[in-house]
């Protein structure tokens, strides 16, 4: 039987996303598939990037790391963002896992383990992850990559970006031969001076604009859409959902429908929030619940069995995600396991 919510991802889209970034920035795209691919599933995502050539990825946990390892063999290189925890070392590398390191413990705990590849973050103004440049280790044996993270990168008008490239490039160079990762989603388009030797997009990959706003560049990826249970019709001066938060005005028809905070759906969704069904928007009204929304579809033709399109094509995950006054990483990654994932190719 059809869910009635699915997830619905589409991978054609996913790759001319992928082709597209590495079209704009100019160097190889290195994706970060970093919780299950923003809730899209990262074992189909990493195998239709591989398709058009990916061979390096990044996750944030070990346990990310595994799963990916077990689904798509021996060949791609699999970074761990989180580095390598106390005790972990040995995990990493029985996955054959590269952990970026972050700090002088991990250091030596993954040369105490034996080393091998791995990846070194260097914090440029972050202030999250990694050695700050003055404190950046020496070059040692297994040291293949070095990273750094924009923290503005969606504000091309933002100075810190330019101060974090110079920082970036300067502590680079203490280590020649390791490949240079710089650029986000954000980063891939403040030019190519951003780029580097490997690009490390995200959420542009999966659908969201590179300033949170929707750009024609980046193709749709994700469409969640819900089933309508019930319509009914209320008359005027009668309120919708819990706490009373909406009175309709004029008799107004109701379509409750098969989401709620459960599935991912935002209690913030409402009030702003619209969604796509008979071809228009329409607003949602009412709070979310845990398992339905509602939304006024008054003099549209909608019955019991039809679907809404919360984002997607006709819904951007950007503007969606500034209804509820989010961003679309939190969209994609809160839809809970309940909701099904269909791929589309």
């Amino acid at each position: 039987m059809p869910s009635p919510a699915e997830l619905t991802v589409d991978l054609s889209a996913l790759a001319a996303n992928f082709r597209t970034l590495e079209a704009v920035g100019g160097a190889p795209v290195h994706p970060v598939l970093k919780a299950d691919s923003y809730g899209l599933g990262a074992v189909a995502c990493a195998g239709r990037l591989m398709t058009e050539g990916a061979r390096t990825f990044f996750v944030a946990r070990a346990s990310e790391g595994e799963a990916l390892r077990t689904a798509l063999g021996p060949e791609p290189a699999i970074y761990v963002l989180d580095g390598c925890a106390a005790g972990r070392a040995g995990r990493l590398r029985a996955a054959r896992l590269r952990p970026v390191i972050n700090t002088a413990v991990q250091l030596s705990d993954w040369r105490e383990a034996g080393g091998g590849p791995c990846g070194l973050q260097v914090d440029t103004g972050m202030n999250r992850l990694g050695f700050r440049p003055e404190a950046a280790p020496e070059p040692f044996e297994g040291l293949e990559l070095v990273l750094s993270h924009l923290a503005c990168a969606d504000d091309p008008a933002e100075p810190m970006n330019a101060r974090q490239r110079d920082a970036f490039a300067a502590a680079a160079q203490r280590y020649p031969g390791a490949v240079r990762s710089f650029a986000n989603s954000g980063g891939v388009f403040l030019g190519r001076g951003y780029a580097f030797d490997a690009l490390r997009p995200g959420i542009c990959l999966y659908g969201g604009g590179p300033e949170g706003r929707p750009d024609p560049r980046i193709r749709p990826v994700a469409t969640l859409t819900a089933e309508v249970l019930q319509v009914r019709d209320v008359p005027a001066g009668e309120t919708v959902g819990y706490s009373r938060t909406f009175t309709a005005g004029r008799p107004t028809r109701i379509a409750t429908c098969a989401a709620g905070y459960a599935d991912g759906v935002l209690r913030s969704y409402s009030p702003a929030g619209r969604a796509f069904v008979a071809g228009e928007l329409r607003p949602i009204v009412g709070r979310v619940s845990m398992d339905a929304c509602a939304v006024d579809v008054t003099g549209l033709d909608v019955a019991v069995g039809d679907r809404i399109e919360l984002f997607g094509a006709n819904r951007p995950i950007d503007d969606a995600a500034s209804a509820a006054g989010t961003i679309a990483y939190e969209l994609l990654s809160a839809i809970t396991g309940r909701v099904p994932r269909v791929y589309r190719d």
